[in-house]
Parts: C-alpha cells; sequence; structure tokens
C-alpha cells in the first residue's frame, strides 16, 4: 500500500468513492476518530467565504510567520501538484509525506467510503498533528457546516465574503449560503466577517452561539486612495487599533483588513512594519498574478486570475481599472458549464479588446461555441480556440509590449496556462 506513488494514490482516490461530492462529517468524523486526530496546532483559523479564501489565508499565514511561528496551511483546489494543498512551515508537503498520510488513512477507514476531498482533508490533519506547529490555517473546501475542513474546532472563524455559488449544494439564496458557511462559528469562539452586508442566518448563528462578533465596515475596515492605503480595528478587549500609510497590495486589500482584525485577535505581538512586510509578503499563484514572459522573440505581460463568479468578476474590474494598461487587454476566457456567464462577462467587457475562448480540458466545462456566442451576441470581438494552449498562442500573436494578456474564468485555465508558461521559459 505505501509503495504508491504519489500520482498512483490520486488515481486511487478519484475513484473511491460514488460520487466527487458527498456533504457530511460522519463518515470523516468516525475516520479521524480512529486515527486518534485531535486539535492539528494550539491555533487553528478556518476560513470560508464564496470569494477571497485564499488570500485571506496567504495573509494570515504571512502574519503568522512574521513572528516566528511555525504555521500549516491547508487549501484547495491546487494548479499544478497536488502538494501545494498542504504547505508546512512553508513548504509543500513533499510526496513521501502526502503517500505516507494516505497510508495511514487509509488504514484507518477499513469499510468506510470517503471522497477525494474527505482523504485529503484527514491525510492534511494527519501531517499537521506530526509537524509540531505553531498554528494552522483551514480553508473551506465548499460550503463550511458539512464541509471536511469543519471537523475541527477553530479557535478563529473568518467568513470572507457571502453570494450565490455552488448553488445545487449550498441553495440559491444568500441566506441560504450564509447558513452553510456559518456552521463553521464554534460556541463563545471569535467570529469574523468581510461581507458588508452579512444575511441574517449568519447574524442569527452568531448570537445562538454568543459568539464575539467582528463585522467589516463596524469593527474594522479599510480605506485607499492611489498610493497608500490605512486600516483600523479593535483588539480582544475593543482597543481601536489603526495602522496609516500602507502600502498598496496586488492581492485584494479587502482580505488583508480581514486578516488584519484575525490577527490582531490573537493577542501576539504587533508591531506595525512587521505587519506592514508581512502583507507585502504574501502571495497566491493565480490570483492578481502577474508576470512577463518571451514568446517569439517579444517580451509580452499576462495577468493570471482564478476568479470565476460575478463577485470574483466585479473586483478584477475594479483592479483593471485602477491600473490601465498603455496598448490593450486581450482576453483568454474558460468557464465551467455551473457558472454565471452573463455575470462574469459583464463587468468586464468594457476592460476588454479581443477575446480569445476556449473549452476547459473537464466534462465540467463550457462549450467554446457557447462562450463565444454569448460575447459575440454583445457586441465584443471574439475567436474560439480548442485549449487554453492555443487561446493563449492567437493572443501573443497579436499582443505587443504595450498590451496585457488577461487569462482568467477558471482553476483549470489558470492551471493550463501555468504549465504552458513553464515551457515556454524552458525553450527561451
Amino acid at each position: 500500500m505505501t509503495q504508491r506513488t504519489l500520482g498512483e494514490w490520486l488515481a486511487y482516490l478519484e475513484q473511491l468513492h460514488p460520487s466527487a461530492i458527498d456533504m457530511g462529517l460522519e463518515r470523516s468524523r468516525e475516520v479521524a476518530t480512529r486515527l486518534g486526530l485531535g486539535k492539528p496546532a494550539p491555533r487553528v483559523v478556518t476560513v470560508t467565504g464564496t470569494n477571497g479564501k485564499g488570500s485571506t489565508c496567504a495573509f494570515i499565514a504571512a502574519l503568522l510567520k512574521a513572528q516566528g511561528l511555525k504555521v500549516g496551511v491547508y487549501s484547495s483546489p491546487h494548479l499544478l501538484r497536488y502538494n501545494e494543498r498542504v504547505q508546512l512551515d512553508g513548504l509543500e508537503a513533499s510526496d513521501e509525506q502526502l503517500c505516507e498520510a494516505f497510508a495511514a488513512v487509509e488504514a484507518a477507514r477499513g469499510e468506510i467510503s470517503l471522497t477525494y476531498f474527505e482523504m485529503g482533508t484527514l491525510a492534511a490533519f494527519w501531517l499537521f498533528a506530526r509537524s509540531a506547529l505553531d498554528a494552522v490555517v483551514l480553508e473551506v473546501g465548499l460550503g463550511g457546516r458539512l464541509d471536511a475542513v469543519n471537523l475541527v474546532d477553530a479557535d478563529l472563524a473568518v467568513v470572507t465574503s457571502i453570494g450565490v455559488d455552488h448553488a445545487d449544494w449550498l441553495g440559491n439564496t444568500r441566506e441560504s449560503v450564509a447558513f452553510e458557511k456559518a456552521g463553521i462559528f464554534r460556541q463563545g469562539q471569535p467570529a469574523l466577517c468581510g461581507d458588508l452586508d452579512p444575511p441574517q442566518p449568519l447574524l442569527d448563528k452568531v448570537r445562538e452561539l454568543n459568539c464575539p462578533f467582528f463585522l467589516r465596515g463596524r469593527d474594522f475596515d479599510l480605506a485607499y486612495t492611489e498610493r497608500c492605503w490605512q486600516w483600523r480595528g479593535v483588539d480582544a478587549a475593543g482597543t481601536p487599533v489603526e495602522l496609516r500609510d500602507l502600502p498598496l497590495l496586488d492581492l485584494p486589500m479587502e482580505n488583508a483588513a480581514l486578516a488584519l482584525q484575525a490577527y490582531l485577535l490573537m493577542g501576539l505581538p504587533w508591531d506595525a512594519a512587521v505587519v506592514a512586510r508581512a502583507l507585502q509578503d504574501a502571495r497566491i499563484v493565480g490570483r492578481l498574478d502577474r508576470r512577463s514572459f518571451i514568446w517569439n522573440g517579444k517580451r509580452l505581460n499576462i495577468l493570471l486570475d482564478v476568479g470565476h463568479n460575478p463577485h470574483a468578476a466585479h473586483y478584477l474590474a475594479e483592479r483593471l481599472a485602477a491600473r490601465p494598461v498603455a496598448g490593450q487587454r486581450l482576453a483568454v476566457f474558460g468557464l465551467l458549464s455551473d457558472k454565471d456567464l452573463d455575470g462574469v462577462i459583464q463587468p468586464l467587457l468594457p476592460h476588454i479588446g479581443h477575446w480569445a475562448v476556449t473549452t476547459l480540458d473537464t466534462a465540467r466545462s463550457r462549450p467554446a461555441t457557447e462562450l463565444q456566442a454569448a460575447l459575440e451576441n454583445l457586441g465584443a470581438a471574439v475567436q474560439s480556440y480548442s485549449s487554453v494552449a492555443q487561446a493563449l498562442e492567437g493572443q501573443c500573436a497579436q499582443a505587443t509590449a504595450d498590451d496585457e494578456i488577461l487569462l482568467f474564468g477558471s482553476f483549470f485555465c489558470v492551471g493550463e496556462a501555468l504549465e504552458w508558461l513553464n515551457r515556454q521559459a524552458r525553450e527561451d
């Protein structure tokens, strides 16, 4: 069993359970009990939300690492390697570590069937428990209440934003989504929300569990200009704290503000200079990820973003407006079939001169022909391609050094683009 390679383990996990998603904690909890898994570190922060989970986790982890703490981070999905999902003190888990963890979970589960995500989550917890970490930051995979990550009782629960996504699982209203996400709150433990208008079910859960509650716009907030940004919040005793003249960030500063409030509640050292540097050090591949590369002898610019729903598209449009380019923006776009196509493309139409659309390499993809038809109906210039690589090359052929290629719409789209960029770098 332990002789499987990581690739073989992942292939095995994909066929282990009859459905890819099977919401509920009973099966995972039983296996966790058999493994003897408890709290994976002295400090646990759980993060959920419709958008912004990844960057919020990155900011919180960076703030904790800046104090010399050993931090574990669990996130999903991955872009190129499964190892990206499990970080141990700043390093991705190795193939060997993951194989050992999967073998431990496999031995413990016995007759219990687990999904790919459940197996991966338990394997991450198993590794965290053996790594003598000071803190772990856990990104919820789907929803919150019934997600496998919610097996762990968080010391601090964070909700980034609340919008309608994954409606088949979370319902088609903000209220139903809020109910699921509030499931990560715990009795008497601090709860934070970055949404300016949280639906009533989330507020009801806060009252039911008597959680100290910290809401953006009331307890903490941010403001920014073209040159810098400011933040205000409160510590656990309710004392106001401010930071001024912070350098602007590429990652969403709303999520940095949320991470700052979370960090402030942990009672750790607070040095303005250290905090500011930590925020600047935070990185997340594929989120407002600007790069330059060489293609056929010319240097070109690309912006990668995994945004795939209307909330993410609106934010991306705001960032594009705030950072104009000398030339034009050329889009490479793919989207999954369960996403709101009109809601994603409408905010970005004014910012894009030409679209290249493609079918993604997954059965869940919307056909490129459908994307092309929707954009043509809106008067956009668009061309269809059979793959992300071909779409990229089509845009590269017409791009200049003054242009920016914007690739967005899905983790699948960004993942394929990263592989393509790696090939270009090797060839160059």
